[in-house]
């Protein structure tokens, strides 16, 4: 998901996204209650006072605005176009898995050398969202907004056709990934003990703690999604920061997840039992709750009277 600045075609009733320049000098955002921050001083030049008004931050309304419009836009693509985009994304996520077991592998041991190989973790998560793929933790809180904004039947029913396609298909793509590196020597021989000491430490935790860990999980994702409208020109840094939180905390992904899980089961160190019943729901569903339940919900609350007294536009 690549979160940008326009126009939804087709049906949309709410008001188009506004850039950065047009929703900070005291304009509305699209909204009905004009910008209450102060105006640049007007002994600044033409070009200061410019640059005063483009680098102020995005109200939480305009944001709010631009990922229900992103949501929209994904929400109306066909069923191919998103499995597609979903299995690549899938593809791209399982570098999460083996990026950081190829730094360790290739470290030597001192104190701090997990942290180093953490890094690794946001790899395919820049793959993914700088390459704008289908991710299901993304859609979590993207396709979310435009369903609580309209809420009927139809666009739930959307939101739930978009969950169901798009996760299917990154999990697809993980398991082509996982299968190709358990199959074929395509990455170093020292890689293997590292990637499978990833999936047993994963395997660790118990169902009830992959499920309180997926909350932190779908809380950080949902997070960066809500950042990325504001993280003009350093998008790689946040998605890069926040992502490593979630190898550095130890959160679990469903998606990411998922790779070291098939691969850990292909090899005989996971079962299938385990995989399912251990990682898989409880994960999910702790990602759900983390970025729906929580984030999301409480994300709507706090520019819910801001959209629904913004008027119509002509």
């Amino acid at each position: 998901m690549a979160v940008q600045n326009e126009n939804i075609a087709g049906g949309g009733d709410r008001s188009p996204v506004l850039d950065r320049s047009e929703t900070a000098g005291g304009a509305t955002d699209g909204g009905g209650d004009s910008d209450t921050r102060p105006e640049p001083q007007k002994d600044l030049t033409s070009e200061e006072r410019r640059i005063v008004v483009e680098t102020k931050s995005l109200r939480a309304a305009v944001i709010y605005e631009i990922i229900r419009t992103e949501g929209e836009g994904e929400l109306r693509r066909d069923v191919s176009a998103l499995w597609w985009s979903g299995v690549v994304a899938g593809l791209s996520i399982a570098f999460s898995f083996i990026t950081p077991a190829m730094i360790a592998a290739g470290l030597p041991a001192f104190p701090g050398a997990d942290l180093v190989a953490k890094a690794g973790y946001a790899v395919g998560f820049l793959m993914v969202i700088l390459g704008g793929q289908q991710l299901f933790t993304e859609n979590v809180l993207t396709a979310v907004l435009p369903a609580i904004t309209h809420n009927t039947a139809a666009w739930w029913g959307s939101l739930l056709r978009l969950w169901s396609v798009v996760l299917a298909a990154n999990i697809s793509g993980c398991l082509v990934v996982a299968l190709f590196i358990a199959s074929f020597p395509v990455l170093p021989e020292t890689s293997g003990p590292e990637l499978q000491r990833i999936v047993l430490h994963l395997m660790e935790n118990s169902a009830t703690e992959m499920f309180i860990k997926g909350i932190g999980a779908g809380w950080v994702i949902a997070a960066l999604v809500w950042m990325l409208p504001s993280s003009q020109g350093s998008e790689f840094v946040v998605i890069a920061l926040m992502t490593y939180l979630i190898a550095l905390f130890e959160f679990t992904h469903i998606v990411a997840g998922s790779a070291e899980v098939i691969y850990g089961w292909y090899v005989g160190i996971v079962s299938a039992n385990d995989g399912v019943l251990r990682f898989f729901l409880p994960t999910l569903a702790g990602n759900i709750v983390g970025g729906t339940v929580l984030f999301t919900a409480l994300s709507y609350a706090q520019v819910r009277k801001e959209i629904k007294e913004a008027p119509p536009v002509s």
